[in-house]
C-alpha cells in the first residue's frame, strides 16, 4: 500500500448567520466532488497556514480576509484503492473580509444559513467539526479516519467520539 501525506487549510467565511460554501462541482477526478465544503487548499513550498489560508481564500473567492481565527487541527486519515492518505488541515474561521466576490473554478460559491448546513451533502466529519464550531468550542484537535468515503472513527482531543 503507498502513502501519501498533504497539509491543507480550510476556511469558512462568516456574514452573521451564514457561512460562505463551495459547492464542488467542477472537477470529474475529486475526492470533494458533489460534497459542500469551505475555501481553502494545499500548502505551497515554505509557506506558512496564514500565508496558504489568505492566499488560498484570495484564489477561490476573490476575498482578501482581514479578520480570522485558527480553530483547529483535523488529520484525515483515508484509505482507498490501495493508497493510505493523511491530510493535516488547519482549520478557520473568519469573519472579516474586503472585495467583491468572485467565481470559483472548482465549483459554485453559495451564502447558505448556518442553520441549513447539515442539509447539505456533507463529509460525516465535517459535521463534527461543524457542532464543535457552533459550541465555540475551544482550539481542537480532531482525527477523522475513512475507509472509502465512509468514517470509522473519530477522535476528539485524544478521546474516541460516538458520531452517529
Amino acid at each position: 500500500m503507498s502513502e501519501r501525506s498533504s497539509f491543507t487549510t480550510l476556511c469558512y467565511i462568516e456574514d452573521e448567520s451564514r457561512y460562505l460554501m463551495l459547492h464542488r462541482t467542477a472537477k470529474e477526478k475529486d475526492v470533494n466532488k458533489d460534497k459542500w465544503i469551505g475555501v481553502g487548499g494545499h500548502f505551497e513550498k515554505h509557506e506558512s497556514p496564514e500565508e496558504c489560508l489568505l492566499r488560498e481564500v484570495k484564489e477561490e473567492t476573490g476575498l482578501t480576509l482581514i479578520s480570522w481565527r485558527f480553530r483547529g487541527i483535523i488529520t484525515f486519515s483515508l484509505k482507498a484503492g490501495g493508497v493510505q492518505e493523511t491530510e493535516y488541515m488547519c482549520l478557520y474561521t473568519a469573519d472579516g473580509y474586503k472585495g467583491t466576490l468572485a467565481q470559483c473554478d472548482e465549483g459554485t460559491l453559495e451564502w447558505v444559513e448556518k442553520k441549513d448546513i447539515f442539509s447539505l451533502n456533507l463529509w460525516e466529519g465535517d459535521k463534527i467539526f461543524f457542532r464543535l464550531l457552533e459550541q465555540e468550542c475551544p482550539f481542537f484537535s480532531l482525527k477523522l479516519v475513512y475507509e472509502d468515503d465512509i468514517l470509522k472513527e473519530a477522535v476528539l482531543n485524544g478521546t474516541n467520539l460516538e458520531w452517529k
